[in-house]
Order: C-alpha cells, then structure tokens, then sequence
C-alpha cells in the first residue's frame, strides 16, 4: 500500500483550491448618488489616525456631552469608547429626527397576512408611542437606569417600540429570538438578572396564528426553578382589544400593554443621559451547545458604530427605503434595522413574516409596493428563494440601488443570481462579514469606491484592519493562497465590551489565543480572535471559509466546508448544499455532501455524479465526497440555518439529539431511513 501522503498544514491553516472570481464594478449611476466617494477615508482611518479616526462616526450623533478620551485602554481588553460622554440612544434615533423629517415614515410594518394594511408609523408618531412605552415601563412595571428586562417578542412594530423605550430609561433590554422556546428565553432572563418579561399573545408564521404567550409561561416557570423570579409579564396584543392566545391569563402576573398605555397618554419622558460606556443591549449567541453568552454592547461606541457603517457601506440616505429582511432577534436587525438606520433618518421596513408567503414572489411584491431600494438578507435566504421562486423577481417592478448579504460566506453562484436576477444587474452588492459580538460590519467593500468580487467580503471596513495568523502566531501573508484565523488588530466602537458577568471567559474565548503581553494596556497587544478561517487575496479581499471548527482535516488537508458546498452549487440542479465530516479509519475524516435540488428536478444518479465531478473539478480529488445524499429538504432552524449538527450525526451513525426546536423536524426521520439504508 502505497505510503500516506504527508502534508504541511498547521492546525490554523486551510488548504484553498478555488480561483478569485472577477471583479464586478457597480454603475456610474450608483457611484454618483453615493454616500462615500471619498478614497482618502482609507487614509483618514488608518492605524496611524487610530483611535481619534473613529471621532468622525462619534460626530454623527447628538451628544448631551463631549466626551474628553476618545478609548480608554486602562482595562484592557475591556475597552472603553468615547469616555464622558453623554448621550441617549432613543433621542439620537427619534427626537432629533423631529424638525426635519417627523412626517416621514421611521417604520414601515409589513404584516403577514396580505389583507392586512402596511403600518407607516412617521417619526412623530414613533416618538409618540416610544414615550407612552417609556412612562409605563417606568411607572408601572418599576424599571429604572441599569435594570435589564427580557424581551420576548417577532418581528411587530411593538418591537423597536419596546427597545427605544428602554434605551430612552438606560434600561438594559435583552431580546431573544421570537422562534426560540421558553426554555432558551428562561436561560437568558436568569442570566441577566430580569424580573420583568414583555412579549405579545400571538404573531403570524407560515399564514398561521402562532399562540406566543404559551411560551412566556415555560420561560417564567422555569426561570423561578433556576432562581429568578419575573414580577411581571407584559404582553403586548397583536390585535389591540382582543386576545389572540389560546394560553390563559395569569391575573396579578401577566397585564395587556395595550391596555395600560391608555393611562398613558401624552406622556413625554425626559431622556437618560447615558455615559458612552453605559450597557444598551445584551445580545445573546445561541450556541448549540454550553451555557448562551450575553455580549455587553455599549451605548455611545455601538450607536456610533452602526450609525457610521449604515450610512457609509449600506449607502443610506434619508430619502431611501430600506429593507433588512433579518429578524430584530439576531443582531442584524438590532444594528441595521433598529439602531443604525433610525439614527440616520432612515426609512426602515419590518416584515413579521416568512419570505415565501403565501408564495415566492412575496419578498419582491413587498419591495414594489413601498419602493424599497436597499435591500439586506442572508446568503440562507437568498439560496431558499432562488430554490423555490428563481424566476419570481423579473414579475415585479422594483429597482435596487443597493443589496446588502450577511450572516455567512455567499457562494459565488448565488451571488451572481442575487446580482443578475434579485439586482437586475443595477445593484451594487455588499458582501460583510462580521458577527454578533462586534456589533457591525467587519469587511466589506465601499460600493463606490472598489469593486465588487462574488464569493468575497472585500477588505476591512474603514478603521478595521484584519490580521491572519496560523496556530503558532505567525502572520499568513495576502496573496500566499493560505488560510488561518482571522483576527482584528485593533479595538473599535462597535465591538462588545464583555460577556455579561463573565469577563474571565470573553478574555479566554477572544482575547487570550494572541495577545502578546496580558498584562498590557496597549491594544496593540490584544488582537481579537473572530474564531473564522479566512484567505486574504493580494488585493486585500477577505474570503471567509466558515468557522475554524467547520474544517475537515482529509489525510492532513485541512478542507474547508464552505469551498465544497460552493462547488456542489457550481451544478444547475442543486438549491442548497451542507457537508459534515464522517470519520475514516486511514484519512482520518472525510466530507459527506448533503443536496438539495431546485423545483421540478428528481434524485438520480446522473445529479449525484454530476455533483461529485464538479467538486473533482472545482477543488481536487482530495475534496471527493464519501456520499452525496440528495434530500427532499435540509433540517433548518425557524431562523432558516441549515443545521449540520444533525445531519453530521446522521452520518456519523450517531443520535441527532433534540430537534423539537426545527422547523422541519419531520424531516430527520426521512434522511435517517436514508442514510442507514445504504
């Protein structure tokens, strides 16, 4: 038998197959209208003007007080930002909006059901019911500066309405993903110390009434079990005056917002004035696994943060309409559908359904009838509606200037189908990547200033500067073809400022792998470690391979998962594509290749070794699939995720664990009788 082949890889590096794409350059149009033209923003945000670059977002905002240090190392690598500082993020975001643009639309709300009309809720109107909220929270539920309160709410106007006016008291609001369970809300209200708990009786999922009070009472049960007790559960109505749950009502415990508020009428709250380094959010991770991590994010940094990047990278004028189709649970939305695009005036949409209902074509009818032209979604999404409707775009009369992709790498396939099909070839796209605990974009391209590359985040984002190291610390050099850990060299205001309550684990789990000195209060000995594999390109493009634990090592290549998903989706009749590894007694691991087709195609044979050639050809041999398994749908999450821990277990011949939280979870059954068939 012939000698294994030996290959130097480190533990941090990747060995990358695939060929840089072309350059895509957006139209004249675009770069004529464009918030930044200016190339000399790279310079002026260069590590040379750090950290007083960032003063230019600062400066975006209305400041109570002028802040005397602009970052304050002292305890690193707890970094503060913008220190004295005064500021309020509710009144950045409404109040000073008043004078100019209090009869434009701050919110658009989009229900589910079509018979139902679009909510345009103006400036004033949303100061109005901010500061209604604010009384009550205030003077009925006993919530004051520093308090956290847990928000279990979907995708309603209620929602940004509810986070305002706890940003308006400095209270700390923690909003869980409505898909969740009462037992994932419980965890998050226990950690973060919250006896108040506001969610609503009903939402709309899929064109059915979901009952979401049932769940306020499963989190309130089983917080009390873990030592947490919630005075209070408010819920807001989806139907004002009527109660929409089949859950009963616990007096003394549970009150109708709806109701209350009309004792407060009129009511205007003074604004808290924050420090900058105040705590506005917690945002927690939802790790499959270990107990949720609260991310700490800041007032001042972070609203400066978003406010800067929603004007710069997503190029928003207070003129726009301006779609992110995420959810206000996940930090998307509470950057770049809440705090970024209201601080700038925008006009933001809020869609509390599913993009395919009633039918594919629901996303772009949206977007024709309130004339959005920026749109922002998820590379999941983007692969779902190019499945199910890859034609239903060109029905419609809509015309983006500008599409935003976010939450995962964008294989170059989808990309060119989101530019051609979903941008009619007129949009200029922004792929970013950045992640919940940094608080906004991380890398992406400036649309008018540099070219669009599909498949690639593009470089840093002004005042990012990304670094790669391989396991020993090394720098890996652009242009080498190898990958490592990406890291950020240095801190910036958007970023988190610890995990609540926890700082031994954010310094371990971010900080410790790379820091150079830890008793230091330079930062630049305190790189953070983003936890993402990545190859820089010679011109500075970042191209994300996932996360460093989604690697297969295959007889010492170490593989990254999301290059041979991009690969499989290179064929014409595949929709959606996830690899798991399975071990292997000589190579140690290989892929197992799980597809799925686009409608009016059936399993075969021929798609199978069609997929397998293209991943031969695409990448190499060594990337050959044990199995290419083409399945009627992949096991998901509420939020749309492909969840690859299942059906890694399924190849692995081990137990898939709980998958009660699925939105498919039927489907597991089938893809085991599958797999343990062949």
């Amino acid at each position: 038998m012939a000698e294994k082949e030996v290959v130097e890889t480190s533990e941090a590096q990747i060995a990358v197959h695939w060929q840089e794409e072309k350059y895509i350059y957006p139209s004249t149009e675009f770069i004529a209208q464009a918030n930044m033209t200016d190339k000399t923003i790279f310079d002026r945000f260069s590590l040379d003007n750090f950290p007083n670059c960032f003063k230019e977002y600062a400066d975006m905002l209305t400041w109570y007080e002028y802040w005397h240090t602009t970052l304050d190392t002292s305890d690193a690598p707890c970094f503060k930002w913008f220190v004295g500082g005064k500021i309020n993020a509710s009144y950045n975001c409404v109040d000073r909006h008043l004078k100019e643009y209090k009869n434009k639309a701050a919110i658009h709300f989009v229900p589910e059901p079509e018979n139902e009309k679009i909510e345009h809720i103006t400036y004033q109107e949303l100061y109005a019911r901010v500061n209604e909220m604010a009384a009550l929270l205030r003077d009925f539920a006993g919530l004051k500066r520093g308090d956290r309160v847990t928000l279990h709410l979907p995708m309603t106007a209620e929602l940004p309405i509810t986070m305002l006016a706890c940003a308006r008291l400095g209270v700390i609001h923690s909003q869980v993903f409505g898909g969740f369970s009462g037992k994932a809300c419980a965890d998050r209200i226990v950690d973060s110390g919250s006896r108040v708990l506001i969610t609503i009786d009903a939402y709309y999922r899929g064109g059915a009434l979901l009952d979401h009070k049932e769940k306020a009472d499963e989190a309130v049960a089983a917080a009390e079990k873990d030592g947490q007790k919630v005075d209070k559960v408010l819920v807001w109505q989806r139907y004002p005056g009527k109660y929409s749950a089949k859950t009963p009502v616990k007096d003394g415990r549970d009150y109708f917002v709806n109701d209350l508020l009309k004792g407060y009428y009129g009511a205007r709250v003074e604004p808290e004035r924050m420090d900058a380094a105040d705590p506005l959010f917690l945002m927690y991770t939802s790790g499959t696994t270990g107990k949720p991590k609260g991310c700490q994010h800041s007032t001042g940094g972070y609203l400066a943060y978003t406010a800067g990047t929603s004007k710069y990278v997503q190029d928003i004028h207070p003129t726009d309409v301006y779609w992110c189709m995420a959810d206000i649970g996940w930090i998307t939305g509470h950057s770049y559908i809440v705090y970024g695009p209201l601080a700038i005036a925008a006009s933001s949409v809020v869609y509390e359904g599913i993009p395919n209902y009633p039918d594919p074509g629901r996303p772009w009818r949206i977007a024709q009838e309130l004339d959005v032209n920026i749109f922002h979604t998820a590379p999941t999404a983007i692969r779902a509606l190019r499945k199910i409707g890859p034609d239903e775009p060109k029905k419609y009369n809509y015309h983006f200037k500008h599409m935003t992709t976010v939450g995962e790498p964008i294989e170059p396939e989808v990309w060119k189908w989101y530019y051609e099909v979903v941008g009619k070839g007129e949009a200029a796209i922004v792929d970013t990547w950045w992640q919940t605990e940094t608080g906004g974009f991380l890398c992406s391209t400036l649309p008018a200033l540099a070219p669009m590359k599909p498949g690639s985040a593009g470089p840093g984002v002004p005042g990012i500067h990304p670094i790669v190291y391989d396991d020993e610390g090394n720098v890996v050099e652009p242009g080498t073809g190898k990958a490592g850990n990406i890291c950020i060299q240095n801190p910036w205001p958007g970023a988190f400022q610890t995990i609540w309550g926890d700082r031994d684990r954010y310094v371990r789990q971010y900080y410790e792998r790379y820091c150079k000195n830890p008793d230091s209060k330079d930062w630049r000995d305190w790189p953070y470690m983003t936890g993402d594999a990545a190859v820089v390109a010679a011109d500075g493009y970042v191209r994300i391979l996932g996360r460093i634990d989604d690697v297969i090592n295959v007889s010492g290549h170490r593989l990254g998962t999301k290059e041979i998903e991009s690969a499989a989706l290179v064929v014409e009749e595949v929709a959606e594509a996830a690899v798991v590894p399975v071990a292997h007694e000589i190579k140690g691991r290989e892929p197992d290749l799980y597809v799925s087709l686009k409608p009016g195609y059936q399993a075969s044979a021929e798609i199978e070794k069609k997929v397998m050639d293209a991943i031969v050809s695409e990448i190499g041999k060594i990337a050959k699939p044990r199995h290419v398994w083409i399945v009627p749908d992949m096991p998901k999450t509420r939020s749309g995720k492909i969840m690859r821990r299942v059906l890694g277990a399924l190849s692995n011949k081990q137990p898939e664990g709980d998958v009660t939280t699925l939105a498919n979870p039927e489907i597991v059954e089938q893809i085991k009788e599958m797999v343990t068939k062949a």
